[in-house]
């Protein structure tokens, strides 16, 4: 699939033209596997991203990983294709400090209408802070 055949904000954010809620979480992609359904990204979580014990709010935790996970699906599907998150599941394993977080997000299964997706969020040090797993309803263009 070319880039030709390809649309939406997924293709606007790897262009440079984000939605706004994406730019709130400081969101860069770095690493996009369009075959295999992959991506790797970076959030900055500043300190209006604090909870009450100093760490990463629950809230911005859980939409970094949206946003992940979805990149992952959004960067296999055709031109106009939408996907939105149905469900989504977060594990927080352990507090996650302020600063620059790790995403990384794939495609488990794609149906015609429906794809599950997993990821997890990483601390500078490696270490697994957040998990996720979705479902995404794929929305062709009518």
């Amino acid at each position: 699939m070319t880039d030709e055949e390809r649309a939406g904000w997924f293709w606007e954010l790897v262009g440079g033209g984000p939605p706004p809620a994406v730019t709130t979480l400081g969101f860069a992609l770095t690493s996009i596997s369009t075959e295999r359904g992959e991506v790797e990204g970076t959030f900055e979580a500043g300190a209006n991203f604090r909870n009450l014990m100093g760490g990463v709010q629950g809230g911005f935790l859980a939409a970094m990983l949206d946003t992940t996970l979805s990149c992952a699906l959004l960067a296999t599907l055709p031109r106009g294709n939408l996907a939105p998150t149905i469900e989504l599941k977060v594990n927080y394993l352990r507090p996650a400090p302020l600063g620059r977080l790790t995403g990384r997000g794939r495609v488990v299964h794609r149906g015609g209408t429906i794809a599950f997706l997993a990821g997890e969020l990483l601390d500078d040090q490696g270490e697994t802070l957040t998990t996720a797993t979705a479902t995404a309803r794929i929305v062709k263009p009518a």
